[in-house]
């Protein structure tokens, strides 16, 4: 489908079943758009082979319908000048991806970092527009950090040149103004070759709603909506106008399988996050059986021609079927975890300590949909930090967003992202205590990266123990889970993870949500001996304003305490997570 060239010229191909007559016409043709009429297959489909049209060349179809005829962009256009502009022949052949391929991490040693283009490279000022080429730039910045996995926000050609990206006007072109086709193509191979997947956010619960060539394409429409594309009753209806896709029909279907595919086998990508998918499978509380059944084509698509990438849905209704593999599964390898995400921001941004509860952080870490690594956890993701809603810091004490509150606070919540069962993802920023709340236009600010360079090593620290790349803490990228000491009373939480099982394995993590330290306190141990500190988040290396609190690696003795056959003493300074392991 769309504009393929070939030796000797290009063959197109588009839908257009209410169509009269459809020509393409372009520079190839000197914009003459009756020059190169296209065939009718016969089945809504029109077929034309243009000699001489080559890749680079900017072309349009010209589509009648009875007395109106119009121009319309290619709807498989993969490149295009603007989102009001021209579709360009593009050769995805033609580029050198110098022996790359896609490498996903497994799914248990996933850490990802989520960023948005036009604003993570950190441009000159407000109000420009990030360039592919100033993301590759800052991409050592996430290789010290550590993580493994960028998630990238909406690249597909959206309305204008800012945007989030959730308003696609054309998806299967790369957004113009980040720099285009290759331009991706060259950052996902820069990220591969520094050991980072790229998982692709994509959208189809709806398209548009501006710069739509997709409305009433060929001409035709029902009810005042949108024609060939979408639904012409009142199941078009989405919160963000009348554009959902008609799923019941199999060349939309086709149309949105062949974009899914198209990152994977194009653009080289590990993985796809679905937005929002409820609202491809429900509208109004109904069912929408043929939207489950388009989501669960694209896993298994993905599942047998991409075997090793992820597909990551954000649905935010706890629902377990999303990522169920049975017949009435969605067949997800994950999604992003709404059990997670509220309470732990809840938890972390309530002022007073006595109406903080422990208790909903433990429910929180133990969570899950039948598999823990069937969840993606988080305190801040691009919805998280916007929509009435700011970073944790600013929740924390809007007024002094970098005071000590909301650096101890915040922190707590970086650890128990990267401590808990399930795939740890960040926002972009958050490592440098980033505040305010998220807009397309505003560059991520940089100078932060120096100013709490501390905390980003924090973060570090916290990604390395979570990949055990020290080799004492394997436990972090296991399933198992023991929350073994709550209290309620004094904001203490104590769990226990593992693999295996054993030394350099059996990982226990202490976890202060009040501001009063703690000394001596008596807690379960899943094995004797000696038990070493990994981590103190109240280190003085991390910030000036932390206080360094002694706490101390544990003697194990043999006398059950929180249902574990050892105990030991602890002491925790105010707001802190410690880390603790046994030597392997």
């Amino acid at each position: 489908m769309g504009a393929i060239p070939v030796e000797g010229g290009t063959a197109f191909r588009v839908w257009a079943p209410h169509a009269d007559a459809v020509t393409v016409f372009g520079d190839f043709n000197e914009w003459r758009n009756d020059a190169d009429a296209l065939e009718n297959e016969g089945n809504g489909f029109w077929y034309g082979f243009v000699e001489g049209a080559v890749a680079g060349q900017e072309y349009k179809y010209q589509i009648t319908n009875g007395e109106n005829s119009f121009a319309r962009v290619d709807p498989y256009a993969r490149q295009v000048t603007n989102s009001v502009g021209n579709g360009v022949i593009y050769d995805h052949g033609a580029y050198d991806w110098e022996g790359d391929s896609a490498n996903c991490p497994p799914h248990h040693e996933l850490v990802i970092y989520e960023m948005h283009i036009g604003s993570f490279g950190g441009q000159d000022s407000e109000g420009s527009v990030g360039h592919l080429d100033d993301a590759i730039a800052r991409l050592d910045h996430l290789v010290d950090l550590g993580v493994n996995a960028v998630e990238v926000m909406p690249m597909a050609e959206f309305a204008g040149d800012m945007s989030w990206g959730y308003n696609p006007a054309h998806i299967f072109a790369v957004e113009s103004a980040y720099g285009g086709p290759d331009a991706y193509k060259t950052f996902v191979k820069e990220c591969h070759r520094r050991g980072l997947a790229v998982i692709q956010d994509v959208v189809y619960n709806h398209f548009g709603p501006s710069d739509l060539d997709l409305w009433t394409f060929d001409g035709w429409s029902e009810n005042g909506k949108g024609g060939i594309y979408f639904y012409n009753d009142d199941r078009s209806e989405t919160p963000w106008g009348d554009t959902r896709p008609d799923y019941g029909r199999g060349e939309v279907r086709t149309f949105i399988r062949d974009n899914a595919l198209m990152w994977m086998r194009d653009y080289h990508v590990d993985g796809l996050r679905l937005d929002m998918v409820p609202h491809m499978y429900t509208h109004q509380g109904n069912y929408l059986d043929e939207g489950w059944s388009l989501m669960r084509w694209l896993t298994d698509s993905v599942r047998t021609e991409f075997p090793g990438r992820i597909m990551i849905a954000e649905d935010l209704h706890k629902n377990p079927l999303i990522t169920e593999e049975n017949e009435d599964g969605a067949g997800f390898h994950a999604q992003w975890d709404a059990a997670f995400v509220h309470p732990v921001r809840a938890e972390l941004i309530t002022p007073d300590d006595g109406q903080r509860s422990i208790g909903a952080i433990a429910e929180a870490i133990a969570h899950h949909y039948g598999d823990p690594l069937e969840r993606v956890i988080y305190t801040e993701s691009h919805d998280e930090v916007a929509n009435g809603q700011a970073r944790v810091p600013q929740e924390i004490e809007p007024d002094n967003a970098t005071g000590w509150p909301s650096q101890k606070r915040s922190t707590v919540g970086a650890a128990l992202v990267m401590t808990s069962p399930g795939i740890p993802m960040i926002f972009q920023g958050q490592e440098f205590l980033e505040g305010g709340w998220f807009r397309d236009d505003v560059p991520l600010d940089w100078k932060r990266n120096e100013d709490f360079q501390g905390l980003a090593r924090l973060y570090s620290d916290l990604i390395d123990l979570r990949l055990n790349r020290g080799g004492v803490t394997r436990g972090l990228t296991g399933r198992g889970l023991n929350v073994h000491h709550v209290d309620e009373g004094s904001n203490l939480l104590v769990f226990q993870r593992w693999l295996d099982h054993g030394p350099g394995d059996d990982v226990v993590v202490v976890v202060n949500l009040s501001a009063e330290a703690m000394e001596y306190r008596r807690i379960g141990l899943p094995s004797g001996g000696l038990w070493k500190l990994r981590f103190n988040s109240d280190a003085t290396l991390y910030s000036s304003l932390f206080g360094d609190f002694e706490s101390f690696d544990i003697e194990a003795y043999e006398e059950d305490a929180d249902g574990l056959q050892w105990h030991g003493n602890v002491s925790v300074g105010p707001y802190s997570v410690l880390v603790y392991s046994q030597d392997a």
